[in-house]
């Protein structure tokens, strides 16, 4: 019961329900305020185009956002003239669509929002392949397809400038709920009777993806938006400077990574581990309530018996009695690898006390004192060139493959419909153009959902207009379909398909269709266009995943090779900007969330067309302990916690581990780059504790290499 409440909060306070919110009034107003002036079927085109819009109001910069719907109004309305003019030529309309879906398509090379953009205009002129009209109707049909695009854009605008920062805190509060569902699962290693770390590691992984995701939002959001950095009143900037510290917090989470075979092995017994975990527990709980309150624009209030210092002290206390339990001099030395948990949740704890403070009485003075933040260089900048786009012209390009996958599915689809009797054609290649994606697993899971979630929303309408005759309840129960299916397009796809179906059935009986006659129709519809995806994402210019494999490998390497190289300047005492330090982190935290992603997609292809997924996996996994070895010690140099210094067998251990990482990229056709210049000499000091760190990176790296030589053939 508590994990469904938290839930539900979650979901009511998200970005997803606000926009689901918001796309129901934009697409309801115009069908509802025309229609009560006797206009519905104007009403409801100018509906049409407002969620042909909607499509490109993704998460993103208040410009990137206008740039995009204006755009897409443009593409909308030239779209509507083209196609309504070529109506009584069904050989002209069979080309439009095939190149419109291949050249829409590949306006994928600019980003996702273009890409959006594309699916807009795509949608207008699938729509209208069975509503012929008159030569003299066709602008003003164009007209009401702008207008309700402009409107759109319009409310999506005004509600921007009325709360400018509501979107920013929505996407900061997902990161940070994200962080603390990280921190959660790393309790799970800590558990009693856990035995099954293969599977805590790949929950992990895919979190990390989840992670890296939310927080690329937050930098496009935060740090492209000069209005949120540069605020006076300093709201903005306590933002940025949460999400900087939150993306710290998320590192010293990461570097939490330990034998736990062996920790459940010694200590499972003492009941210690168990305590462990409910520490980790409580500050994921209070890392979410941060979440909340960001999320939710409300105060932050911490819990009165909320105090994670105290319960480390007594965790503390705990140890030191298990440590002199111990006998002997071999048990003193028995407890560290848990003291060295204590001290990574002692750092974990302050740095969630940083964060909190940013909310409470002195926060502003928090802010002020913070210094100012090179940001522009954590975020990519997108550029619009023909160059970029004829590149991808060839089947080396994923998008191509994409692209004629499309133009090849539309063209079937077409040509089937056109044969069959009826009006099927505009459903068919509407849920060819939802269902076919890049990857053939994303297809896959799509075509599933969108199947099921047609015949229970089938069942579900059918139902609902049966037992339902007032208009009026009918027209409650569409408005509240709407909301929870615009709510979930980014966060389930079934829910979406399930909800959307008796929404539109309904509108459909609005309109004067038979709701029997229409299920049955849209089902058959539905198979067949997921039918064809699913054909041509099999057969035609696949791309399988264990293919690009090496293409998210070597990024994984680079990365790290840069990490390493990182420590190994800090080691010798040379100067390391923490700038610098901050970029090689997401450097390697993007590149690690990248392969983690494919690693998933893999495992949801064919058995038959995986390459090596017990190796992928080993190597997603020995990349984590890589990363948070390095990462423990570079961030506890630069922080002021040990002093630098290295001995001659930690030099040759660090240089080893370099060597072997090379070779790795050698391996998968990668030039050798350059070695970053160092003092030719090791210092003079190094404890024994570091020694042992050097050396298990060197072991680590050297695993990397030897799995890494085992993909690559």
């Amino acid at each position: 019961m508590p994990d469904t409440v938290r839930k539900l909060r979650y979901f009511f306070s998200s970005q997803e329900f606000s926009d689901g919110l918001r796309t129901t009034l934009a697409v309801l107003v115009p069908g509802l305020g025309l229609g009560l002036l006797g206009q519905l079927t104007a009403g409801v085109t100018m509906s049409i185009g407002a969620l042909c819009v909607s499509f490109t109001d993704t998460p993103g910069p208040p410009v990137h956002k206008r740039n995009a719907g204006l755009a897409a109004v443009a593409l909308a309305g030239l779209m509507a003239v083209v196609t309504g003019f070529l109506q009584p030529y069904s050989w002209l309309l069979g080309l439009v669509v095939v190149a419109v879906s291949f050249w829409f398509t590949m306006l994928l090379v600019y980003g996702n929002r273009a890409g959006a953009v594309g699916t807009a205009g795509l949608l207008v002129l699938i729509l209208m392949l069975d509503k012929p009209l008159p030569p003299e109707r066709v602008f003003s049909y164009a007209g009401l397809i702008v207008a309700g695009g402009l409107w759109y854009l319009a409310l999506a605008l005004l509600l921007n400038r009325l709360r400018p920062y509501r979107v920013a805190q929505q996407a900061l509060g997902d990161a940070v709920l994200a962080v603390a569902e990280f921190l959660r699962l790393k309790a799970d290693f800590y558990r009693p009777g856990t035995d099954h770390l293969d599977a805590d590691y790949r929950r992990l992984v895919a979190q990390q993806v989840r992670v890296s995701e939310k927080q690329d939002v937050v930098r496009e959001l935060l740090f492209k938006t000069r209005q949120l950095v540069s605020e006076s009143t300093g709201t903005g900037r306590r933002l940025v400077l949460t999400f900087v510290d939150l993306v710290d917090l998320y590192e010293q989470v990461t570097i939490s990574s330990y034998d736990y075979a062996a920790l459940h092995q010694r200590f499972e017994a003492s009941g210690v581990l168990a305590a462990v975990a409910t520490e980790v527990d409580a500050l994921a709980a209070e890392l979410e309530r941060v979440g909340f309150a960001i999320q939710g624009n409300h105060a932050y209030r911490p819990r009165p018996t909320a105090d994670p210092l105290a319960g480390l002290e007594q965790l503390k206390a705990r140890i030191d009695a298990l440590e002199s339990a111990s006998a002997g001099p071999a048990g003193a030395g028995s407890v560290l690898p848990l003291r060295k948990v204590l001290v990574n949740l002692r750092n974990l704890a302050l740095r969630l006390q940083g964060i909190q403070g940013y909310f409470g009485a002195e926060a502003a003075a928090i802010v002020g004192q913070r210094a100012e933040l090179e940001l522009d260089r954590f975020v990519a900048h997108q550029q619009f060139t023909v160059r970029q786009l004829t590149s991808q012209l060839t089947l080396r390009s994923g998008i191509f493959r994409h692209a004629m996958r499309m133009l090849i599915a539309s063209l079937i689809g077409f040509i089937i419909t056109e044969t069959l009797p009826g009006h099927h054609s505009y459903w068919v290649l509407m849920t060819i153009t939802y269902m076919l994606k890049p990857a053939f697993s994303l297809t896959k899971q799509r075509n599933g959902q969108r199947v099921l979630g047609t015949l229970l929303g089938g069942v579900l309408g059918a139902l609902v207009l049966w037992l339902i005759p007032d208009r009026l309840v009918l027209l409650a129960l569409m408005v509240g379909f709407m909301v929870v299916s615009f709510s979930f397009v980014r966060i389930n796809y079934l829910v979406t398909v399930t909800f959307m179906t008796p929404f539109v059935l309904i509108l459909f009986s609005f309109l004067g269709r038979g709701y029997v006659r229409v299920v049955q129709d849209r089902i058959f519809d539905t198979v067949l266009g997921c039918a064809i995806a699913f054909a041509v994402s099999y057969w035609l210019f696949p791309r399988w995943e264990s293919e690009q494999l090496q293409d998210f490998l070597r990024p994984v390497l680079r990365a790290n090779l840069r990490y390493l190289r990182t420590l190994q300047q800090a080691l010798l005492g040379s100067p390391v900007a923490v700038l610098d330090y901050k970029l090689a982190r997401k450097e390697v935290y993007v590149s690690s969330a990248n392969l983690g992603a494919a690693f998933q997609r893999m495992l949801s292809e064919p058995r038959a067309k995986q390459r090596h997924p017990a190796e992928v996996h080993e190597f997603v996994v020995l990349n984590h302990i890589l990363s948070a070895n390095v990462a423990a010690i570079t961030s506890a140099l630069l922080a002021g916690e040990t002093t630098p210094g290295i001995s001659a067998t930690g030099l040759k251990n660090l240089r080893q581990a370099q060597q072997q990482l090379q070779r790795g990229l050698l391996r998968l056709g990668e030039p050798e780059t350059e070695e970053a210049v160092t003092p030719p000499a090791p210092t003079a000091g190094q404890d024994e504790q570091l020694g042992e760190q050097l050396e298990f990176i060197q072991k680590v790296s050297g695993d990397i290499g030897r799995i890494t030589e085992a993909v690559a053939v």
